[in-house]
Parts: C-alpha cells; structure tokens; sequence
C-alpha cells in the first residue's frame, strides 16, 4: 500500500481566496453602514412628516365674521375718552347679543350655550381694541372678524371627523349647522394666524401664542451667552496656555470632562439650592434660568476651547517668542484669533444645546403659567421647550396641534444655529 501524497494549493491561490474573503466583507460592512444610515434617514424623515403634518395648521386660524352694536348701555360705558372704562367693558355682552341677533332662531338655554361657544372668547379682546383705537365707534355697529372657538376651528381644518356620530364627537350637529350656513354666507373662512407668533400663552387654545416663551428663551440664552462665552474661553485659555501640568489640573480636567456629562436636572437641582433658596433670587426669572444654563454649557465651551487652542501649531507660539513677544502677547495676538473660529463653534453648540433643555428650568419654576411676555431677565417668563412641555400635557386638540407648531419653531432655531457653526468653521477654519 502506497502514500499519496496530496498537492499543495499555490500560494496566488491561497491569496486569490483570501483577497475575496475580505473584499466580501468589505462590501457587507459598507451594506450594513448604508443601511444604517437609510433606516435613520427614514425615521428622521417620518418624525419630521408627523410633526409638520399635525402642526403646519396652527399657523392658520378660523375667523367668523360678526356684526356687533358697541351699545353703551351693554358695554357700561359713560365716558369713552376714558381708558379705564374701555378696557372693564363688557364685551362679552356685546358679542352674546351679536350672535343672537345673527341667528335670532335660538331660544334655548342648551342651544345660546353652544351658539356662544362659535366664537372663543379672543373675540372680546378684539372688540376691546377696535374701541380703544376709535372710541367714536361707542353706539355704532362695527363688522369685524374675530377667532371661531377651539371646537369650530378643529373641525374646520379637519381634525374633528364631522361625519362620526354626534356623540362621538366635540362638536353638536347644531353647531355643524351653524358653521355651515355661516359659509355659506361667506362669513367663515382661514386667515394666517398671527396671534400664534405675537401672543403670549393662554388657557384657550385658540388665543395661545410662541411670543412670551420666545421672549423668555431669548432673554435666558442672553444671559447664559454672556457669562459662559468669555468665562469658557478663558478657563480654555489659562487651562492650556499657563496652567502648570501638575495633580491640581489634572483633577480639574477631569472633573471639566465629567461635569460635561451629568445630566442637566442636577444642574437644575443646583440652580433651586443655590441661587433661589440661598441667594433669593426671583423664581421662574431668566436670569436663574440664565445662571444655571451657565453652569450647564461651561465644561462644553471648555472642552471645544481647548480643542481649538491644541489644533494650533507649535511653531506659531515658537516663532511669536522667537521674535521678543512675552507668552501673554503670543496668545493674545497670534494662538487665540486663529483658535476664535473653533471656540466660537463650541459657544454656539453650547448654546444650541442649551435652547432645548427643559429639566433645569422646570426645576426653578419656569413651568409656571405666564401669560404676559417678560420685559427683563428679573420678570417671570417661561421658555419654548416648557412651553411645548406644558402644551403637550394638554387634553384639547387645539393644544396639541400647537405643540406640533411649537416644535416647528423650536426647530427652526436649532437647526439655524448648528448651521451657523458649521459656516464659521468653513468660513475661518484654516488647515496646517
């Protein structure tokens, strides 16, 4: 019996096999990778068409067309050079009569509910300024649209399935009837919602408005501004520049990098020890809104100013002292302008994070409810994620519909200020 020896495979065999194993690898890798990315293009693009779907029609509002008699006797006006007068007037009067004049066919308690509940109470508000601006209208009938209430408006724009059963829905087939011959005779219709974006929050859904939380956001990410950008920059600055490398600043740096990952209620919770129960300053303000923003946004301005400052090349700072300059002027006149760009990135990161935190403003108040919009950083005011919080823990369809809205304009600022970090870098990064 013999041994047979088998042949030995080539070597350009054994690295044809080879090659192929990892190319086939390579291309799932690269599948797994557009996969990935597909799936989370998918979901970003569903969560943007949900939240525009339900929320582009807050920017519309139901307007119904009334003709009311400013009669003094309904409004309890003796003097309408008078502002006191004119503004404790009562127009609700003024616009009930209004509304049983234009369906004189309503008799019932029930039914002068329901036909009350056609126009929401905005419409006094309405009434109230159109006096104000002509007090000569007192006695005269004036025509003037004012907003539809929250239930006709929802069924205007669809929200509200007119065609299920009338107890399966807000809205009585009286009123159906009502808005119906109200088109008819052209005195319904959609106007652009202003109020939604100059007004201020209210417990109607149909009066609530963006502009005092807006306000507030702004007044609070203008405090936050003002102490963490050159607080951040200079802590960047002396911590790379002249800190010596020793124990000390190693703990520093490590507790700068921890601090950028504690979750933002803790900030909060330091913010209502701090700054409210020790030094009294005024709940719900943005200036502690603005102070535990701060606090917040500090480590991460740090951490990119400092990044900014290690991607400039040693040979600037050699060639500045090569030339006489002492080390305060090598940073100050040559290392930090060219690091500006990268620390101002890091500011308006900073920032864009800090315009979307909600758990530490709830923390220190700003969850109240605030409907006139703040004049200063010591008034009460709210910002746009509480505000979209509060309207979200809302039952009424108006106000979830707004919620939508909100998170629109809420969005729009995010993405305006990620946009211009990326710009300022393109614009001023330069390349070594």
């Amino acid at each position: 019996m013999s041994n047979q020896t088998l042949p030995l495979p080539r070597p350009v065999d054994v690295i044809n096999t080879g090659l192929g194993r990892r190319r086939a690898a390579e291309r799932r890798f690269r599948l797994y990778g557009v996969a990935a990315i597909t799936l989370a293009l998918i979901f970003l693009v569903l969560l943007f068409i949900s939240i525009i779907g339900k929320g582009y029609t807050a920017f519309w509002q139901t307007q119904i067309q009334m003709e009311a008699t400013l009669a003094p006797e309904l409004l309890d006006i003796a003097d309408p050079a008078d502002r006191n007068q004119v503004m404790a007037a009562n127009y609700g009067a003024v616009m009930k009569a209004a509304l049983r004049q234009a369906f004189p066919e309503v008799s019932g308690r029930a039914e002068q509910r329901q036909l009350f509940a056609l126009v929401s109470s905005g419409a006094e508000d309405v009434l109230r300024q159109r006096l104000l601006d002509d007090p000569s209208l007192l006695g005269q009938t004036v025509s003037l649209w004012v907003p539809a209430g929250s239930d006709i408006d929802m069924v205007r724009k669809g929200h509200i399935d007119r065609s299920l059963p009338e107890s399966e829905r807000r809205v009585s087939d009286q009123e159906l009837a009502w808005m119906d011959e109200l088109a008819q005779q052209g005195r319904i219709e959609q106007r652009f919602n202003w109020n939604f974006l100059t007004g201020g929050d209210s417990r109607s859904p149909e009066q609530a408005g963006i502009w005092g939380a807006v306000v507030g956001s702004f007044l609070t990410l203008a405090v936050t501004m003002l102490l963490s950008f050159p607080l951040g920059a200079a802590a960047a600055v002396y911590l790379e520049e002249f800190a010596p490398k020793n124990r000390l600043t190693d703990i520093i740096e490590v507790n700068i990098n921890n601090l950028a990952a504690v979750p933002s209620i803790v900030f909060g919770l330091l913010g209502l020890a701090v700054f409210i129960n020790i030094f009294g300053l005024p709940r719900s303000a943005p200036l502690v809104g603005g102070l535990v923003l701060t606090l917040m946004t500090l480590p991460t301005i740090i951490i990119a100013g400092r990044a900014a400052l290690k991607s400039v090349p040693p040979s600037i700072r050699e060639a500045a002292l090569g030339v006489g300059a002492s080390p305060l002027q090598t940073v100050t006149n040559h290392v930090l302008p060219l690091a500006m760009p990268g620390i101002l990135t890091g500011m308006i990161i900073g920032m864009a994070r800090a315009l979307g935190e909600t758990a530490p403003l709830l923390m220190i108040g700003m969850v109240a409810f605030i409907v006139d919009v703040p004049k200063g950083i010591f008034d009460p005011a709210t910002a746009l994620p509480v505000q979209i919080y509060l309207w979200a823990d809302s039952p009424e369809l108006g106000f979830a519909e707004r919620t939508s809205a909100a998170i629109m304009v809420l969005l729009v600022f995010l993405l305006s200020m990620n946009a211009l970090a990326v710009i300022l870098r393109r614009r001023f990064e330069r390349r070594w």
